[in-house]
């Protein structure tokens, strides 16, 4: 089971890194358009954040506290929806505001994982 969750970590890893530097990317270029990677990035988060969260055996930690994981699911729905209906509709720009929220809720959702405890 500790593979396992090391995997999926790893993975929700991989997935933060594909929407940030999407995103970072596409905010230095001064094109603010919704790429790929963030799309995936959105996506590899939610479904890995789900997974880890599943009340698993765990090697001597204590579950994860429920309000940390409501907010956090609360927060990447959010950032998945905003980076998702763009996409879909296949919107060649994004408003400056719209595209600074998806990187600022991006780095809110790393900082309640890391100091929330």
């Amino acid at each position: 089971m500790e593979a396992l969750r090391l995997v999926l970590r790893y993975a929700h890893l991989v997935g933060f890194a594909l929407l940030l530097g999407g995103a970072i990317v596409q905010f230095v270029s001064g094109k603010l358009r919704i790429n790929p990677a963030m799309l995936w990035g959105a996506i590899i988060q939610v479904l890995t954040g789900l997974a880890l969260s599943a009340p698993l055996p765990r090697d001597g930690d204590a579950q994860p506290d429920p309000a940390r994981l409501a907010v956090k699911l609360v927060v990447a729905i959010l950032i998945l929806v905003m980076v998702f209906v763009p996409w879909r509709r296949k919107r060649e720009d994004v408003n400056r505001g719209h595209f600074i929220g998806i990187i600022a809720m991006t780095l809110v959702n790393a900082a309640v994982a890391t100091f929330w405890r």
